[in-house]
């Protein structure tokens, strides 16, 4: 199973998904789909509801249980939690046993999703279109989506050079991100978001420019040191991650005692009128 998860929208509601590189299909959240498809108001129920259906298919000896597997996923909470997901063909036969009048549309809106999966696969600059075009449309500046695109290569490089030394756990890349941003920074990722008063947001959506700068000078920095020293494990890959953080530390400190302003800012992305005026003008 590929590490890659997304969420996807229909309808106003979020669907969890895994893509799987192997069979080249996604694996979506089932409490996800018949939530929508049932309109239950809160994930809580979307669960009662499935696991009562999931019991009368296994009483009625329905197959359709078989094709069900478990997958972690995140929750409303941030935390991971296994999670009853199938691929497209599964999720198709359950829309069926689900009496809906969303049933169609969902069945068009999962057509599409797979289709436009495999596109991104032969031509990956349709990805980068769409990541930037849905920013465009939260209202970011040009200047910032340019700056958060170049950030997901940097993130995606790291991330494999973390694989390649042997981390591969979630938790491992959250305490490896971390030490870096506290590095760097001077706040761990939880207080980052805390000192912009986020709560589930990316972090990375609700920085300025120059925070993304650093930042990505923090991460392609532990990246090419991760190359050169070729750590093993989590315990050489953690001293890695902090001199990577450590040299956009020194960037920091240094614009900041040349400018007088202040790097890390409390500024977010729920006042998008004042996240682009400030990329518009001064970079802080």
């Amino acid at each position: 199973m590929s590490s890659e998860d997304k969420i996807r929208v229909f309808d106003n509601k979020q669907v969890r998904m895994e893509w799987n590189e192997d069979e080249q299909d996604w694996y979506l959240s089932i409490v996800d789909v018949v939530g929508i498809l049932t309109d239950q108001p809160t994930q809580r129920s979307a669960s009662n509801y499935w696991r009562k259906l999931k019991q009368r298919m296994k009483e009625e000896g329905n197959e359709l249980v078989t094709i069900c597997h478990q997958l972690k996923m995140q929750a409303a909470d941030g935390k991971r939690y296994l999670t009853d997901v199938a691929n497209s063909k599964g999720i198709l036969r359950i829309i069926q046993s689900v009496p809906s009048p969303k049933a169609e549309p969902f069945k068009m809106w999962l057509a599409q999703v797979g289709a436009d999966r495999l596109d991104e696969i032969a031509d990956p600059e349709i990805s980068i279109d769409r990541a930037f075009q849905t920013y465009l449309n939260k209202g970011y500046s040009e200047r910032w989506i340019n700056q958060r695109i170049k950030t997901m290569e940097v993130r995606k490089g790291l991330t494999d050079e973390w694989q390649r030394s042997g981390v591969n756990d979630t938790r491992e890349f959250a305490t490896l991100t971390d030490i870096i941003t506290k590095e760097w920074s001077g706040k761990t990722t939880r207080e980052y978001k805390v000192f912009k008063g986020l709560k589930k947001e990316n972090l990375r959506d609700n920085m300025t420019n120059m925070e993304l700068i650093l930042n990505m000078l923090a991460e392609a920095s532990a990246t090419d040191l991760s190359k050169e020293k070729n750590p093993v494990g989590m315990a050489e890959s953690s001293k890695v991650a902090k001199q990577g953080g450590s040299v956009a530390k020194a960037a920091r400190e240094q614009y900041e005692k040349q400018s007088g302003k202040k790097v890390v800012t409390s500024l977010n992305a729920k006042n998008l009128k004042a996240l682009k005026s400030k990329e518009d003008g001064d970079d802080t």
